[in-house]
């Protein structure tokens, strides 16, 4: 028996809830970390309004490949914006950050914005495959959007450390801002 299946079996369950415990904190420190980006919160807004305006012209199939589409061109342009003005923090650096290091860091900045199209695009999936009535995936999708605003607003006042109040208040604040800016990306488009 190795060293890891002698521990486990010596282990008593307060210490595996422990470390279970320990583990899922990581994870939803991970996820509100992975979440909790300009570039997600900037996704979530482009997906809402895409899909604000998409559902009403198009089946729920044409709506997701839109959705997909249009994220992916938004994302591609975001990295290639962001590795083609890169360079680096010491402006007298002697060496000019390298192709595949703008890219990397363009890539790492960006991701959020895929992260974003993710849950909306599981229910829109599920109303072109019939699981789901069309109607409820669309307002699935977009509620999934706000809600995901007000945790990002939650998470970064208490990352901020605000007092509790003014956490709700960043909450709904921040909710409130995101279907506002939907709501003019629908006038726009």
């Amino acid at each position: 028996m190795g060293a890891v299946e002698e521990r486990r079996a010596s282990e008593t369950p307060t210490t595996f809830i422990a470390r279970a415990a320990r583990a899922l904190h990581r994870a939803g420190l991970f996820a509100i970390d992975l979440i909790s980006t300009e570039a997600t919160v900037y996704g979530i807004v482009l997906v809402g309004a895409l899909i604000a305006v998409g559902w009403r012209f198009n089946t729920d199939l044409e709506v997701l490949a839109f959705i997909i589409g249009s994220t992916l061109v938004f994302w591609l342009t975001h990295v290639y914006a962001r590795a083609a003005v890169a360079r680096h923090e010491d402006v007298e650096a002697e060496h000019p950050i390298s192709v595949r290091a703008a890219l990397a860091e363009a890539v790492k900045h960006s991701y959020g914005m895929l992260v974003a199209m993710l849950l909306p695009a599981i229910f829109l999936l599920l109303a072109a495959l019939g699981v789901l009535d069309e109607y409820v995936a669309y307002y699935i999708a977009l509620w999934i959007g706000v809600a995901l605003l007000v945790v990002i607003g939650f998470v970064v006042a208490t990352r901020n450390r605000r007092p509790i109040w003014l956490r709700f208040v960043a909450s709904v604040t921040t909710g409130a801002l995101g279907l506002l800016v939907i709501w003019l990306g629908t006038l726009v488009h």
